[in-house]
């Protein structure tokens, strides 16, 4: 079998989706938007068990992925989604010191990735996950 293209082309469109973000966000460089998406995935992680993550992880791009999966303490409490203020002020929480995500970081990493995804099965699997979920991935 050979490789799939998922794989072949993974820091090609890892690329592309930090070059979408960075534009959309108004960030000056991909190493302030690696902070922001990072902050985002993990922020939305934390509000699923670990069965939906795997169902969301399953449509993301390899990088993407690699990413959300991270340095997951699976031991750590599922969080409820909140207002999107609140969740916001988590992603600049981390690395706060250089950390330059903006007030729209969830909307700005939301309209990057669904640039970058199949809309489709994103939805497909949001639909199924806990309420707030859809709300979050809202670009």
């Amino acid at each position: 079998m050979t490789i799939p293209v998922e794989y072949q082309r993974a820091s090609q469109q890892f690329e592309k989706f930090m070059l979408d973000a960075r534009d959309i966000s108004g960030l000056a460089t991909t190493n302030m938007v690696y902070n922001m998406v990072q902050g985002v995935l993990h922020a939305f992680r934390r509000r699923l068990n670990v069965r939906d993550a795997a169902l969301f992880a399953n449509v993301l791009p390899a990088v993407i992925r690699a990413i959300f999966v991270a340095d997951w303490n699976t031991d750590e409490p599922q969080r409820a989604f909140e207002d999107p203020v609140a969740m916001t002020k988590e992603v600049k929480a981390l690395r706060a010191a250089h950390n330059f995500s903006p007030d729209t970081a969830i909307h700005d990493v939301a309209v990057a990735l669904r640039k970058n995804i199949d809309q489709t099965a994103l939805d497909r699997v949001l639909a199924g996950l806990p309420p707030g979920a859809v709300q979050f991935w809202q670009a």
